[in-house]
């Protein structure tokens, strides 16, 4: 089984269970197949996203994303499918050179948003696309401004759930557009997908709208 050839690439394999990147994706016409991780065999399992010792967020990011994508091969790869390139992607936010995951509950959440109250943090989102014959990964890095969020505000971000599942415990997408003064960088690439990037790396594919 071998891919189509670049020259007729229209469609591609998405490896991410996130809404906003499937969504991002539909609004720049991009035509793609969701891959839905489910047993047997559960690929996702072997997705450790633990950082390793040391590891700076960007290596991370992009480690990551390469990490799903490949997996991602090895799933349609596992079900005969059709092997169109698979695109994936991982984000993480970077504050005083510490990694910000998602937060484990809403005490952590709440202590998260607390940190980035009236500072900036680095948001890094790294992409990757891969083939039975070829790899491709770009990085893509914003810088989000907060404004001086209240006790009151962050705690009833906290409760309307939105923080949960989200790393650095918010979206812009949301209701925490709220509290953001200004983006240096890709607006789209703060929420999980840096469409101008990831099209370049698309076209690099020989990817036709």
């Amino acid at each position: 089984m071998s891919l189509m050839p670049v020259s007729s690439l229209n469609r591609i394999y998405l490896a991410s269970q996130s809404p906003r990147r499937r969504e991002l994706l539909t609004r720049a016409g991009v035509r793609f197949d969701p891959l839905v991780f489910r047993a047997p065999p559960k690929f996702d399992q072997a997705i450790d996203e633990t950082p390793l010792a040391g590891e700076a967020a960007a290596d991370y990011v992009v480690r990551v994303a390469r990490i799903k994508a490949a997996q991602g091969l090895c799933l349609l790869e596992a079900r005969k499918l059709l092997l169109f390139p698979v695109l994936s992607a991982d984000t993480a936010l970077e504050m005083d050179g510490e990694i910000i995951g998602k937060p484990v509950n809403a005490a952590d959440a709440v202590s998260i948003l607390q940190r980035l109250s009236g500072a900036s943090h680095r948001v890094l989102t790294g992409v990757a696309i891969v083939t039975e014959t070829r790899q491709e990964t770009i990085l893509d890095v914003s810088e989000v401004f907060f404004r001086k969020l209240t006790m009151q505000e962050i705690i009833r971000y906290v409760d309307s759930g939105e923080a949960m599942d989200k790393a650095g415990a918010y979206g812009i997408q949301g209701r925490a557009g709220l509290f953001i003064e200004r983006i240096e960088g890709s607006d789209t690439g703060v929420m999980g997908l840096p469409l101008c990037a990831t099209g370049e790396l698309l076209k690099a594919f020989g990817y036709v709208w």
